[in-house]
């Protein structure tokens, strides 16, 4: 249920061309939809600004069909994350404009126009070509919730002098998601370089010693740059909305 929908039904009741009965039955299921493997948050687009996200793993391909068709029947556009190609071709084969997103394992339906009006822009940053799937499931989300997003790759520390020459694309960013690996050292140096929010990704590249990212976690998290944010291990999905959420205030507050 998105507001353009809800204010087309209260419309329609105030104009007479649909009673209120009929308005009660397009929204009985505004709140939440039990469909047996799910309970769907159809409000949330309208409470928080964006549709209920799928989680597909660990969902089979017959559940992550039944949650897309109940979204798609409230007039919601899809996005699951963390998806295999398998269970793409699987949904597919029952919505064929669903379309999957390889590097990022996402999978999105998009049958409302996504309008990318928002002033600000995020910057997803990644430190090596490892980091690309994480840095895609921000991306893929980013754009999916109406930001403008951007994607710079392979500027890790290890050659500081390509980060260095795209300064004035870091600072034309309103937020930047930075991704990084090993010893997850990057959101410090942008941090220090840009006067913008700056949400750190720690992922799980790296040798034996990285622990799966809790190396590059911990090094965030203990950040000498100030204001550096920090988000769960190979989780740009987060990332991406809690960019999303910065950017949508930045755009009312400049409104207003």
């Amino acid at each position: 249920m998105t507001p353009d929908l809800l204010k087309k039904i209260l419309r329609s009741v105030s104009e007479g061309s649909v009673s209120v009965d009929e308005a009660l039955a397009e929204l009985r299921n505004v709140y939440f939809q039990d469909i047996g493997c799910a309970q769907i948050d159809h409000h949330r687009e309208i409470r928080q600004g964006a549709p209920e996200i799928i989680f597909g793993e660990g969902k089979s391909a017959g559940q992550i069909v039944r949650i897309v068709e109940a979204m798609l029947e409230n007039g919601s556009n899809v996005l699951s994350t963390r998806i295999s190609e398998d269970k793409w071709l699987e949904v597919k084969a029952v919505f064929p404009d669903a379309l999957y997103h390889d590097e990022a394992r996402c999978l999105t339906i998009e049958r409302i126009e996504i309008k990318h009006e928002r002033k600000g822009k995020i910057l997803v940053i990644s430190a090596g070509t490892s980091d690309i799937p994480v840095a895609a499931e921000a991306l893929v989300t980013a754009r999916f919730l109406g930001n403008h997003a951007e994607h710079l790759c392979d500027v890790g520390v290890a050659g500081i002098h390509r980060l260095l020459a795209r300064q004035e694309l870091l600072r034309s960013a309103s937020v930047l998601i930075v991704v990084a690996g090993m010893e997850g050292a990057l959101p410090s140096v942008i941090a220090g370089l840009v006067g913008r929010p700056v949400i750190a990704v720690p992922t799980s590249i790296g040798y034996g010693a990285s622990f799966g990212g809790v190396a590059a976690l911990l090094g965030m998290l203990n950040s000498c740059a100030s204001g550096v944010t920090v988000v769960n291990i190979d989780n740009g999905f987060g990332a991406a909305c809690a960019a999303n959420l910065i950017n949508r205030v930045q755009n009312e507050n400049s409104i207003s």
